[in-house]
């Protein structure tokens, strides 16, 4: 709890208060939130957003909202203390901060950022100090991901890759409460972009890869943009751990200057920690990484040789921590990550079903790379996904070309068409995918879509690839202006294998 003086006392000391309307008085501050529909008795109401309307503020008002934060005054505000800021951003930051009294290193954060793999990657690292906190008889560890966040003491199924700054605050302060000593976090473009995690000091940041995604009216303007976002955590970082193979490997280094600590990964053979005499075989994947402590083989329980770049900057965290090498070991060969990379069989091996979040170009490329290499046996391979509406334009003429490229057949369904229509999305990714000479179809239900490419693939009569890619685990697609709950990818995948099995015993 903080008083109205206090929150007016912070921003000014940041250089961003511009003035403020109504009485401060001793005016407590119990609770806050940019939504509305949360406000309660005592809330501080952030108004931010391009779709705030001042009838959010006579809501929040209603509801018990004392003040508010803003970059403009508001008629509808009167009666309540308004803090009128220059950056509404940086603003919400230094409030959250403050409310729920954030002190840097309690918990100890990493924050991943790149393209792709930062999902994976988090899972890593948090088995990896699980194991270690459980020899040393503490704890788990915290996470927040795309997927789900752990506080210490709840699982909870995630909104967005990195929470706004309040409830990124209200998730570490909970961390606090509860003993965790760590939090790994994925952190998107868009949160430092958008200062979600301003002030916020990562004890480890590591930097993935980087390829052109999310470029649209609504998230960057272009690459540069996109790229100088991901960058810009480096400022934020203690240590900062970088991929040595991964595109503009020169600039991300420099950039990784303003960190206090650089520890490199990769298969360049100057990288801190070195992976050479990578093995696939059966079921299995494994590596060496040398570097100035160790020479050690390591073992995954996932598929997919991109995985390994995963591993690596998980090893390069747990260098930076000193997490002994058995507990790393241990938890790359036991750890699987939902909605990544996983596979489901029909019993007569006719047909294998791959389930993966990949949803922009580098990750399908490194997704069909791994298909061609660890499942040559496959002579067919059919490639079902979707493109989301309003964002991310690239990606339709990317992953269409990428597919029919790799594809025997490709099916278009829906994945999150928001305010677009799905057929007109689906049409234009057709369109590239048709480029390639693939055959192609739509198919808009992504249920009916999967048993449609069942259907294809019992028709080849061979060995068959069923890819389902985009989703994963999500459980959500957002229609309209709606999220409505949907199958994961994971259950429709399963659904069609346990039909195909039904069918088969009966012939």
């Amino acid at each position: 709890m903080i008083t109205a003086e206090g929150i007016g006392t912070a921003l000014r000391e940041r250089g961003l208060l511009r003035r403020i309307e109504g009485e401060q008085g001793g005016k407590e501050i119990r609770w806050l939130t940019s939504d509305s529909r949360k406000a309660k008795a005592d809330t501080l109401f952030i108004c931010k957003g391009a779709a705030f309307r001042e009838v959010y503020l006579s809501e929040a008002a209603k509801r018990g909202a004392v003040a508010y934060v803003s970059e403009v005054s508001y008629a509808r505000g009167k009666g309540l203390t308004g803090f009128v800021v220059s950056d509404i951003r940086k603003a919400m930051a230094v409030i959250s901060g403050v409310f729920f009294a954030y002190e840097p290193g309690r918990p100890q954060l990493t924050g991943i950022t790149g393209t792709k793999g930062k999902t994976t990657t988090a899972w890593y690292l948090k088995s990896m100090l699980d194991e270690w906190k459980r020899e040393q008889g503490e704890p788990e560890t915290g996470l927040l991901s795309t997927i789900q966040n752990y506080d210490g003491e709840n699982w909870e199924d995630a909104v967005m890759t990195t929470p706004e700054a309040p409830e990124l605050h209200e998730f570490l302060a909970r961390a606090r409460k509860n003993h965790v000593s760590h939090v790994t976090m994925e952190v998107s473009s868009q949160a430092l972009k958008y200062r979600r995690v301003s002030g916020i000091q990562f004890q480890v940041g590591i930097f993935l890869n980087i390829s052109e995604d999310h470029i649209s009216p609504v998230e960057h303007e272009d690459f540069e943009d996109y790229f100088s976002a991901k960058l810009s955590m480096f400022r934020q970082s203690e240590a900062a751990c970088l991929n040595l193979d991964c595109d503009y490997a020169e600039r991300i280094l420099k950039a990784a200057r303003k960190a206090g600590k650089i520890v490199t990964f990769g298969h360049h053979p100057k990288a801190d920690l070195h992976c050479c005499e990578v093995r696939v075989q059966d079921e299995h994947i494994s590596f060496r990484v040398k570097c100035d402590r160790f020479s050690e083989r390591f073992q995954l329980a996932m598929k997919g040789k991109f995985n390994i770049e995963n591993a690596m900057a998980a090893i390069a965290a747990g260098y930076v921590y000193g997490i002994p090498v058995h507990c790393m070991q241990r938890a790359l060969a036991e750890t699987l990550v939902p909605g990544r990379m996983e596979t489901f069989s029909t019993k007569n091996g006719k047909i294998c079903g791959i389930v993966d979040f990949a949803h922009n170009r580098l990750s399908f490329e490194k997704l069909f790379d791994a298909v061609f290499q660890e499942y040559s046996s496959y002579k067919k391979i059919i490639t079902v996904f979707g493109c989301p509406g309003g964002k991310a334009l690239n990606r339709r003429r990317e992953l269409g070309i990428i597919a029919g490229l790799f594809s025997d057949h490709v099916v278009i369904t829906s994945d999150d068409p928001g305010l677009e229509c799905q057929d007109a999305i689906a049409r234009q990714v057709r369109g590239y995918v048709e480029m390639t000479g693939c055959m192609c179809e739509c198919v808009e239900e992504r249920e009916e879509a999967v048993a449609r490419a069942a259907e294809i693939a019992e028709a080849y009569g061979e060995k068959t690839m069923i890819l389902l890619l985009g989703r994963g685990s999500e459980k959500f697609q957002k229609i309209g202006t709606d999220s409505l709950a949907y199958p994961t990818d994971s259950e429709l995948m399963r659904a069609a294998v346990q039909q195909y099995d039904r069918a088969e015993t009966h012939r």
